[in-house]
């Protein structure tokens, strides 16, 4: 029935900051901007008196594309359990880098909340594996967890 990932949604506190955010540190493209309102947003979310405005990134490989979608009307609430790793739901996404060490360095040097430091995944825990993989967490500006992976083939 699947036959792909489309995209993901990431609701934001301050549409500008989170497209600076994503696009100049992580490196995303911004691919597209629309406004979203009216009965057809209402009845596809489940919410009355959608005003919102809505952009487009991509990672630069293509392989992934997030909304970034700013509610104006109704305004929802942060929570801060939802930056913690064991919350119940959709918990973080990870990207993949070449070089981990690079990209840590230059999240750390941009000021960005990091929650742990670059940690290789024992070989024992997947033995059968070919893969050697080494990532951390850390959040964007509205606290979402996201992971930074990279993969060797050994």
């Amino acid at each position: 029935m699947i036959s792909a990932i489309d995209h993901m949604n990431i609701v934001v506190s301050d549409l500008e900051r989170s497209v600076k955010f994503y696009t100049e540190v992580l490196g995303f493209e911004k691919v597209n901007s629309v406004h979203l309102e009216g009965d057809w947003i209402d009845s596809i979310v489940g919410l009355k008196g959608v005003v919102a405005d809505l952009v487009i990134i991509a990672a630069p490989e293509g392989e992934l594309k997030i909304e970034l979608f700013y509610f104006k009307s109704p305004i929802g609430e942060s929570i801060r359990s939802n930056t913690l790793a064991n919350t119940i739901g959709l918990r973080h996404f990870a990207l993949r880098v070449d070089d981990i060490q690079a990209s840590y360095n230059k999240l750390k040097d941009a000021g960005v909340k990091i929650v742990s430091e670059p940690a290789t995944v024992p070989q024992n825990v997947a033995p059968q594996s070919n893969v050697r993989k080494t990532m951390y967490y850390f959040q964007d500006p509205d606290g979402v967890l996201i992971e930074i992976a990279e993969i060797k083939y050994l």
